[in-house]
């Protein structure tokens, strides 16, 4: 029996461990014990913090798996790709990894490559004046930590003394205490999923974002089909799978982030991993029939992918839950247009403050009929 191992245990990760089970794979899962429920779905679950590599390295080679994934976790991708080059096990660069999980390197790759995305800039408010910020952009500014996702950290700020305090906001939710200062790109928000298997990237999906706005845009739903036209979509590929090998990323899911306003594409950013908010893991299944899951770990273990269409799509989406009101009134939504298909968590804690992904309160997937869109 081949042996797959997991970086992560979330709700999150909890497709991946079940079709790896399905595949016929021991799963091996690797997280920080916080009872989440990939810990009893796993075969063998290890409590090892996703970031500490070397300590999950010597026990994949201990164990002698055959592959190594995750999906929707920017962090356990680090530590994918790193176990992956040590044990000679399929896995995108180590200098592919910095581009992809570091906005500031991913930023520097686009201005190197071409690729058509927003002037960004480090900012320390210690060494840079308030005047120099305002000459090197113009309002309004976002202001973000170079290392999260997530809507982790973000602000969007008008004036000098917003800045400060964003600043702070975005240092306090780093990991490396790295914040950027960007333009803001106005238009319409997409995610573009993809699979890559030896450097040939295969488009899957559109999907359109919807968010709280400003100014921390949290993303309250994600909806497939994208609505974009075949022409756009198009445009899309082009500007994506360039991307795509500006970053490097030759194998596995890839989800990216872009904004379309007058017919023209910007590259929000791109992470070598599956969407979270259940995009990759339940909405293209839905709507395309892809078994995303089935390539994520086919890529891992270097097996051919299957591209082929198990079953007729749907139109999908999934709804996140922002406040008390709608986390008690989940069976409001299923009316004669929605179907909920699936409720893949809800809080035990109806009182958070919602102030970025992580914190809100649950989500449900759901299909509808096309004309309600």
């Amino acid at each position: 029996m081949k042996k797959i191992a997991i970086i992560g245990a979330s709700y999150l990760q909890v497709p991946l461990i079940k079709k790896a089970s399905e595949m016929g794979l021991e799963t091996h899962v690797f997280a920080w014990k916080a009872n989440d429920p990939g810990e009893n779905l796993a075969d063998y679950f290890y409590p090892i913090s996703i970031v500490n590599k070397e300590e999950i390295t010597d026990k994949c080679k201990e164990i002698g798996v055959n592959g190594i994934c995750t999906i929707a976790s920017d962090l356990a991708v680090k530590t994918v790709n790193y176990v992956a080059e040590q044990l000679g096990l399929v896995g995108n660069s180590q200098k592919s990894t910095l581009m992809s999980s570091d906005k500031t390197a991913m930023r520097q790759a686009f201005e190197a490559g071409g690729d058509p995305s927003c002037k960004s800039r480090v900012v320390n408010i210690e060494d840079d004046p308030i005047d120099v910020l305002e000459a090197s952009h113009n309002w309004p500014l976002i202001v973000k930590p170079a290392d999260r996702s997530g809507s982790r950290g973000i602000s969007l700020v008008n004036t000098n003394e917003e800045i400060i305090e964003a600043v702070k906001k975005a240092r306090d939710a780093s990991f490396n205490k790295v914040v950027l200062i960007e333009d803001f790109i106005t238009g319409k928000e997409y995610s573009i999923e993809y699979i890559s298997q030896n450097g040939i990237h295969n488009f899957l999906a559109a999907t359109e974002k919807i968010t709280t706005g400003t100014p921390h845009f949290i993303e309250t739903g994600h909806i497939q089909p994208s609505g974009l036209s075949e022409e756009m979509i198009t445009k899309v590929k082009k500007v994506v799978e360039h991307a795509l090998d500006t970053l490097d990323i030759k194998t596995g899911a890839s989800h990216s982030e872009i904004k379309i306003e007058n017919d023209q594409i910007h590259i929000i950013e791109v992470g070598a991993r599956m969407g979270g908010d259940c995009i990759g893991s339940h909405l293209v299944p839905l709507t395309t029939g892809y078994d995303y899951c089935r390539m994520v770990i086919d890529c891992a273990l270097g097996n051919p992918i299957t591209l082929k269409k198990n079953k007729t799509g749907k139109s999908a989406g999934v709804k996140f839950i922002m406040n008390s009101n709608e986390f008690n009134n989940i069976t409001h939504y299923q009316d004669n247009n929605y179907e909920i298909v699936d409720i893949p968590f809800l809080s035990k804690s109806e009182n958070l403050e919602i102030t970025d992904s992580s914190t809100r309160l649950g989500c449900f997937v759901y299909t509808f009929e096309p004309q309600i869109h």
